[in-house]
């Protein structure tokens, strides 16, 4: 079992965008020093809900900071980029630290990023099959060109090449965020893992890898490809020595984050849009996740695990809002947790 830490940068009531970001940076750094396996960088534009921008950019710079962990996106917005441009940066960062680079991609949603972005509604409601299907090409071929829709030119050779990196790797894993059947169908039809949101719980997310390995196996992927695929589980952690405690934490801070956050959201075409109940869904999230004393967490994961098939962890560890907390939680999550998942 592999765990790892989801990074929002989030910004909560009161504080500044760059108090954020300081902790997302330190909580990565942490997360390496405690023993985690990975960490997983948010991308969002123009709200406090994440106040990182860009993803593979942060990677970059956590890639130069640290010497083991792995960094991945979860995710890189592919409407909002130049599936060929993302493509670039992902091969760079994956030969310049030594294969620790995973690029995590996802749809979007519907929101005004799009205009300011120039990319259009019709990216986000459209083109994305496109965009996910150039960008891996671009990560696998050694030239490229392109004669669909959204994107058409000449053929150009891939530099850097991923496959000319010093690594056992050919190139960086794409894994796909999916919330609906239509993207767990996209990802399984071109044989990419899956990164499944905290807002589901175990029997959903059973369901949507059993749907996977049913269309993957439908589109011939090869069966070890089917068996080996290492999807992701995204979630909540917050360790403390009671369950009421770290239920406590996360109630305090978290609903006032995801209220603003939330509430900052422009749809680019005025289309109405619902948001979760803040408390609701924070309490939900407390009821789904690894929330309480280390037993119980090691016994949520592993549960989760088994239900699921899912081996690969990502948890939100920033929900108390505050840097020396976020520290404490990742130190507890390495010393507490770890050691018991094998």
């Amino acid at each position: 079992m592999r765990v790892g830490s989801f990074v929002l940068a989030a910004q909560f009531p009161g504080q500044g965008q760059g108090e954020a970001l300081h902790r997302a940076v330190r909580s990565a750094e942490v997360a390496e020093e405690a023993g985690l396996d990975s960490v997983w960088l948010a991308e969002h534009h123009f709200v406090p809900y994440g106040t990182c921008p860009s993803a593979v950019t942060l990677a970059a710079l956590l890639l130069g900071r640290t010497r083991r962990i792995r960094v991945g996106t979860a995710v890189s917005v592919l409407p909002t980029a130049h599936p060929v441009a993302l493509g670039e940066q992902a091969a760079l960062l994956h030969m310049t630290s030594g294969g620790r680079f995973s690029l995590g991609v996802g749809r979007g949603g519907p929101w005004v990023d799009l205009e300011v972005f120039g990319s259009g509604l019709e990216a986000y409601e459209k083109g994305y099959p496109e965009s996910l299907d150039l960008l891996v090409r671009w990560l696998r071929e050694p030239a490229v060109s392109a004669s669909g829709e959204r994107f058409r030119f000449r053929e150009v050779p891939v530099v850097p090449r991923p496959s000319e990196s010093l690594t056992d790797t050919e190139g960086p894993e794409v894994v796909v965020a999916c919330t609906s059947q239509a993207s767990v169908r996209l990802a399984a039809e071109r044989g990419l893992p899956m990164l499944l949101g905290m807002h589901v719980g175990d029997e959903e997310k059973a369901e949507m890898v059993a749907l996977w390995r049913q269309y993957a196996r439908a589109a011939g992927r090869p069966a070890e490809e089917i068996v080996g695929a290492a999807h992701v589980s995204a979630g909540v952690c917050q360790i403390a020595d009671r369950r009421t405690d770290a239920v406590e934490t996360l109630l305090k801070a978290m609903p006032g984050w995801l209220k603003q956050g939330l509430d900052a959201h422009v749809t680019v075409d005025g289309r109405d849009r619902q948001m979760r109940d803040p408390l609701a869904y924070t309490e939900l999230l407390c009821g789904l996740h690894p929330v309480g004393p280390p037993r119980l967490c090691v016994d949520r994961l592993a549960a989760t695990s088994e239900r699921t098939g899912i081996s690969r962890f990502a948890l939100l560890v920033e929900g108390s809002g505050d840097l020396a907390a976020t520290e404490e939680n990742v130190r507890r999550l390495g010393a507490e947790v770890l050691p018991h998942l094998g």
